[in-house]
C-alpha cells in the first residue's frame, strides 16, 4: 500500500503545496482540515506519519497530539507551526512529537524529515515492485534490472500509479486526475510527454511494459 501521511491544516494554500507535493513524490496523503476531523482521522489505523499544524480550530494540534498519545499511539508527528521559540518546540516535542518544523519551511527539508520519520518508526522499506521494477517508497530510490532510474518527481509519481494498477487498463483521465490532482481537459499532451519519458528511462534497461491502448489509455503489463 505505501507509506500513509496524514496532513492535519486548516491553511487551505499550505495544505494543497502539501498534499500534492508528497503525492508527486509516491506518498499516500490524505488531509483534514481541523482538529475535530483530524481526531476522527487518527482513529484509523495505519499511518506511517502524522503532519500536525499546531493552531487548528476545534481542537488545537498540542491537544491533539496529547490525546493521541494518551492511547498509547507511536504513529511519527511532525509538527508545523510558525511558534518558533525554543519553548515552544521543547512543549511540543516533550508532550510526544517526534519532530518539530517552523513554517516557512523548504519542501525538500520537509520532505528529508519524512523519511527519517519513516526509518526510525521502524518500518520495513516499503516497496512496489512489478517484474524488474521496484520501488523504494521510504527512500524513493526506483530501479530497474538492479539499475538506478534517473526520474523527475512527475515520472516518479506516474510510475508509482501504473505499479498500484498492474494489467489494468487505465485511462487518460484517470490517471491525469490521479497523478497531476486536476480534472484533465482532453486537449493537453502533458500526460503523453511525461510517459514517453518514462517509458525511455524503462526501455533502457528492458523491453516495453507500459503500452498504449487506442482510445482506452494505458496499461503496465502484458498485452494480450
Amino acid at each position: 500500500m505505501g507509506v500513509r501521511i496524514l496532513v492535519i491544516e486548516d491553511e487551505d494554500e499550505i495544505a494543497d503545496f502539501l498534499v500534492r507535493g508528497l503525492r508527486e513524490e509516491g506518498f499516500t496523503v490524505e488531509r483534514a482540515e481541523d482538529g475535530k476531523v483530524g481526531w476522527h482521522y487518527l482513529q484509523g489505523s495505519g499511518w506511517d506519519v502524522v503532519l500536525l499544524d499546531w493552531w487548528l480550530p476545534a481542537t488545537d494540534g498540542l491537544q491533539l497530539l496529547q490525546r493521541f498519545r494518551q492511547q498509547d499511539q507511536v504513529t511519527p508527528v511532525l509538527f508545523l507551526t510558525a511558534k518558533d521559540a525554543v519553548s515552544d518546540r521543547v512543549r511540543g516535542l516533550d508532550n510526544g512529537a517526534n519532530d518539530y518544523l517552523c513554517k516557512p519551511f523548504a519542501f525538500e527539508e520537509l520532505l528529508a524529515r519524512v523519511r527519517a520519520l519513516v526509518r526510525s518508526h521502524g518500518q520495513p522499506a516499503t516497496t512496489l515492485s512489478y517484474q524488474d521494477v521496484q520501488i523504494d517508497l521510504a527512500t524513493q530510490r526506483s530501479e530497474r534490472n538492479g539499475k538506478r532510474l534517473d526520474l523527475t518527481a512527475k515520472e516518479q509519481a506516474l510510475l508509482v500509479f501504473f505499479l498500484r494498477h498492474p494489467g489494468e487498463v487505465l485511462s487518460r483521465t484517470r490517471i491525469y486526475e490521479q497523478v497531476w490532482d486536476e480534472r484533465y481537459d482532453g486537449l493537453s499532451n502533458t500526460l503523453e510527454v511525461h510517459v514517453k519519458e518514462l517509458r525511455r528511462k524503462l526501455e533502457a534497461h528492458g523491453p516495453r511494459m507500459i503500452h498504449t491502448l487506442r482510445n482506452r489509455g494505458y496499461i503496465l503489463g502484458e498485452l494480450r
